[in-house]
């Protein structure tokens, strides 16, 4: 089963080494809309700021996020670990942390953290989905190029190849159609990439 921590937990019971020299960033003025989907009147109490992927190997993931998906890391540090509030690895472990950002410089990263010192032991990869998995939908700018690149990248499994899929509007609008392929990426994380269309 894939291991997945939302927003800042993998950094929660972590001793940094070495620091980042970033400032602090603040939400996107004009944020991304969907047809449909109005912006709060008022500010909503929590963002989802970040998934973070407990990877077999950072630099392999990274062909993949990094090199395929074209997302750009703005973090890359080796943490010690306590093994509690992050129940992963053992306690004084050391990891790999990189953050990679999309389009925002808030909301909406992957962290890839990677057990270097000792490694923990990884499970086989899925072929199926159940509850406690995960599935990341990403959009992008050429889905059909992104998605032939990302065949290339070792573990990287697909389950359907770039189609097109038509989903029901919202509220009875129009048709949300969408070309998108699924894969499993090298650590058995179902990624469904997709490129909305007009």
């Amino acid at each position: 089963m894939s291991v997945l921590a939302l927003g800042a937990v993998a950094l929660a019971g972590c001793t940094v080494t070495n620091n980042y020299n970033g400032t602090a960033a603040s939400a996107s003025d004009n944020p991304p809309s969907a047809v449909g989907v109005d912006a709060p009147a008022e500010r909503l109490p929590t963002d989802v700021r970040r998934t973070t992927l407990i990877v077999r190997s950072i630099e392999n993931s990274l062909k993949l996020y990094r090199d395929v998906l074209g997302l750009e890391i703005n973090y890359d540090t080796t943490v010690t670990t306590s093994g509690v509030a992050l129940p992963a690895g053992e306690p004084g472990a050391t990891a790999r942390l990189v953050l990679l950002n999309a389009n925002d410089a808030w909301v909406g990263w992957i962290g890839l953290m990677e057990w270097v010192d000792p490694a923990i032991p990884a499970d086989e990869y899925p072929k199926r989905m159940g509850p406690g998995d995960v599935v990341i939908i990403l959009n992008t700018d050429d889905v059909e190029g992104r998605c032939e690149a990302a065949m290339a990248v070792p573990g990287v499994t697909f389950t359907a190849e770039a189609r097109l899929q038509v989903y029901p509007g919202r509220d009875g609008g129009p048709d949300i159609r969408v070309m998108g392929c699924n894969f499993f990426d090298p650590d058995g994380i179902l990624i469904e990439l997709n490129q909305i269309l007009e």
